[in-house]
């Protein structure tokens, strides 16, 4: 049984990063952050964080990437989101040539 619960601890160890990092991927890849929440996505890594401690697994590699990765990977999309929100800003904003 013990075996069983450490196979299952690395479900979301993998899961949740690899699922963040396929968002991340499609809003780079597309070079558009539309559609994306920035507040949900900040909330996501605040969550992360937080469960990281509450669960007091902190030295096991399963809640390090599960939670703290997670979390990183959500502040990564919410910078690519800032990031090309601005870029799309500008490109709204520059002269057109008549």
């Amino acid at each position: 049984m013990g075996m069983l619960l450490e196979a299952l601890g690395w479900v979301p160890a993998l899961v949740f990063p690899i699922a963040t990092g396929l968002q991340l991927a499609a809003i780079v890849m597309r070079r558009s952050a539309e559609g994306v929440s920035v507040p949900a996505w900040l909330l996501f890594a605040f969550a992360n964080t937080c469960l990281y401690f509450y669960t007091e697994k902190h030295g096991e590699l399963e809640s390090i990437l599960g939670t703290l990765g997670t979390a990183a990977l959500n502040l990564c999309i919410v910078g690519a989101a800032l990031r090309y929100r601005r870029a799309a800003r500008k490109g709204a904003e520059a002269p057109t040539r008549p």
